[in-house]
């Protein structure tokens, strides 16, 4: 899959930051679940939005570097692949100021169909969608 890639610009808000004065592990996790919410939004028709839903299924992170309050940094995700009812997305959070990667993530979602929340398996049109998605 030729995915394109989706971003969020996010300033390091305080409530980011934890006892050791740079961004907490946490917030990490909640930016790549942000993120990946903000690209399905992005690309999907409301149609879409009514009769499919995403759940994680397991989410893996590696910390780089660290960032801190009032950083400018941003956020990207892309779909890798379909497989089944599965997505395989990657995240990708830096510093754009030196390119500096603070954190990468993969994560495994679910395709849910609406409103019972059954798997399913994802839909081939999925994949052109997310490979034109912001050209």
């Amino acid at each position: 899959m030729n995915a394109k890639a989706f971003q969020l610009k996010i300033k390091v808000p305080a409530s980011a930051i934890d006892g050791m004065d740079h961004v907490n592990n946490v917030q990490y996790l909640q930016w790549a679940q942000d993120v990946a919410e903000a690209h399905w939004q992005d690309n999907s028709t409301p149609e879409m939005l009514e009769k499919y839903a995403w759940v994680a299924l397991e989410h893996t992170i590696k910390y780089h570097a660290p960032a801190f309050k009032d950083e400018n940094i941003i956020v990207e995700t892309w779909v890798e692949k379909f497989e089944g009812v599965r997505s395989i997305r990657r995240t990708k959070i830096f510093r754009p100021k030196d390119d500096k990667v603070l954190a990468t993530a993969v994560t495994q979602w679910c395709l849910l169909s609406m409103p019972k929340g059954r798997p399913m398996r994802v839909p081939e049109e999925f994949t052109e969608i997310y490979e034109r998605a912001n050209q």
